[in-house]
């Protein structure tokens, strides 16, 4: 460790901290006497996103968290979700011990956890990841979601996704408002 003040080569530890991302060591000059601060953190090797059309771009957190942001918006989210689910992502991205990972597996991370955060937010992503072409292909993730929140309990601090009424009539309801009157 060179000494920011004489350039000498050679210092000693005088005391070694946790810091936030690393090691914090206060250290001596044995040349000129002095004292500085250094910090030591693990260096990961950049995780590679590989595109649909091949081209390899370096996994952005500040891109993926404006992204779910953006799907995120206006919503009912308590603060500091959003870094917390980007943060859990890039956590599970680097667990998978690989240099590249498709940019399909990313986004389909995102979906699923925006799908037990937030449903809305899960369908605006959806929509613009998986390039609905009509309406009816939107129609059927929203039956797939409430399917699944039959399944299971929504989150109580969810909105819901849309009531039995605004939904449009199936041959299912219209029997069974038939049969009612």
């Amino acid at each position: 460790m060179h000494c920011p003040y004489c350039s000498h080569n050679e210092s000693r530890v005088i005391d070694s901290r946790e810091a936030e991302a690393g090691i914090r060591r206060r250290r001596e000059c044995l040349s000129c006497g002095r004292r500085f601060t250094t910090y030591e953190r693990v260096q990961v090797s950049p995780l590679l996103v590989v595109k649909k059309d091949g081209r390899r771009e370096e996994f952005d957190r500040q891109k993926l968290l404006a992204g779910v942001r953006k799907a995120c918006e206006k919503r009912p989210l308590p603060a500091g979700a959003l870094e917390a689910l980007v943060d859990r992502l890039e956590a599970d991205l680097q667990a998978l011990n690989t240099n590249e990972v498709l940019s399909a597996r990313v986004g389909e991370m995102v979906m699923e956890r925006l799908r037990t955060l937030d449903h809305i937010a899960y369908i605006r992503f959806a929509s613009v990841y998986r390039q609905f072409a009509d309406l009816d292909e939107l129609r059927r993730e929203v039956e797939a979601l409430r399917v699944s929140r039959r399944e299971k309990e929504q989150p109580a601090d969810q909105l819901a996704l849309l009531s039995d009424e605004d939904m449009p009539p199936t041959r299912a309801r219209r029997a069974r408002t038939r049969s009612n009157a």
